[in-house]
């Protein structure tokens, strides 16, 4: 199975799309795993699901807002100087072809 970790490590910034709460959960349960915490050092499993999360280089997580809500949906290649990179967690889990 593919990693969230090797999902941080893409040069970029990393947005993942999660299409149900129960998605989100085993998203959060797989993140967890993986010493994956949010930047308050909460543990996912503690923290109320989302449809996008952003992964972050140094090991944690955190929600995404209004402004990279709206990237994120634009089709927008960049944030800033950094590539965003949508990836569905169901399809990068099943390995199906990322089609974000």
């Amino acid at each position: 199975m593919k990693s969230i970790s090797e999902l941080s490590k893409l040069e970029g910034r990393v947005y993942v799309y999660l299409s149900s709460p129960e998605i989100c959960k085993q998203f959060f349960e797989d993140a967890e795993a993986e010493g994956f915490t949010f930047g308050d050092g909460i543990k996912p499993s503690q923290k109320q699901t989302a449809n996008i999360i952003a992964l972050n280089k140094n090991g944690t997580m955190n929600y995404v807002g209004m402004n990279g809500r709206i990237a994120y949906g634009s089709g927008v290649a960049k944030i800033g100087n950094d590539a965003l990179i949508r990836v569905d967690y169901e399809d990068y889990v099943s390995e199906k072809p990322n089609e974000i």
